[in-house]
């Protein structure tokens, strides 16, 4: 009898109904700031420091190797530099890629700056009955627009198409003498093959040190972007220079924004140097 009362017991008991679980809401402290944010900013700063430095000891190398190579320029005797002027423009002239351009920019030497000489290039191409292979070529010469690396390069079809700026450097007026806008490299409908520079130093990698200014490299990024927008090849970046700017590989610095050359054409001859001049060279 008593079997059978727990027995029904049991049966009411697990009928019953269930009480819901409780619902624990944690309380959350708000979190302090990991330091690790706080270590990630010092990182930061510290690399940016050691950029800085980084930039500064280039900065400080380029001047140095200017400055030893103005010295070695100098030394130079006007017969040494006379010899070496009619050299390299006669390698240049002789060349099978200078002869095969149908564009090109040119710089305008300036004694007083001891750049390799030009005007023996710029008479031939412009004279009236220059054709060279059959070939006559358009020129495009630098000016310089202000102090913040702005350079552009005018078509030009006479020396006398250039005016001497604030230095005592010839260069093109951007109106022709009717008053008409003269044509821009940067706005041309067709490419230039060929691209002279001056430059302070080189050596036989590619590497070009040139004044500080950053005139030449600016100009030269734009202009290979250009190409490469329209599809166009990119030109061949040729240096002028006399022996004694010419330097052992290593010592000249660099930073991302200089522009590697082609070619280096020397009293001695031609240097090439990247995979589009070793082509070129051997078709020649």
């Amino acid at each position: 009898m008593i079997k059978n009362a727990v027995s029904s017991l049991m049966v009411r008991l697990l009928h019953l109904p269930r009480a819901p679980a409780p619902t624990y809401r944690p309380f959350l402290l708000p979190l302090p700031r990991p330091p690790r944010l706080r270590v990630a900013a010092s990182a930061t700063s510290h690399l940016a420091a050691m950029s800085t430095a980084a930039q500064q000891a280039v900065a400080d190398q380029k001047r140095a190797v200017r400055s030893e190579v103005r010295r070695a320029l100098k030394a130079l005797s006007p017969d040494q530099r006379a010899s070496e002027d009619l050299a390299i423009q006669s390698n240049i002239m002789n060349s099978s890629w200078f002869k095969a351009s149908k564009r090109l920019c040119a710089y305008i030497s300036c004694a007083q700056l001891r750049e390799v000489d030009t005007t023996k290039i710029l008479a031939e191409v412009l004279s009236p009955n220059s054709e060279h292979d059959g070939q006559a070529k358009d020129i495009y010469v630098p000016r310089v627009e202000d102090k913040n690396r702005n350079m552009r390069m005018f078509k030009i079809t006479t020396m006398d198409d250039l005016i001497k700026n604030s230095m005592n450097i010839l260069e093109p007026s951007p109106l022709d003498a009717s008053g008409n806008a003269r044509e821009e490299v940067l706005s041309a409908s067709s490419p230039v093959d060929l691209l002279l520079l001056p430059g302070q130093a080189f050596d036989r990698t590619g590497r070009r040190l040139g004044r500080g200014g950053g005139y030449y490299d600016t100009f030269l990024m734009r202009y290979q972007e250009l190409a490469k927008e329209k599809g166009w090849s990119q030109p061949l970046l040729v240096a002028l220079s006399y022996s004694v700017q010419i330097l052992e590989e290593g010592i000249i610095p660099v930073n991302s924004t200089d522009v590697p050359i082609d070619a280096l054409v020397t009293s001695s001859g031609i240097i090439p140097i990247s995979p589009a001049a070793l082509e070129r060279a051997q078709r020649s």
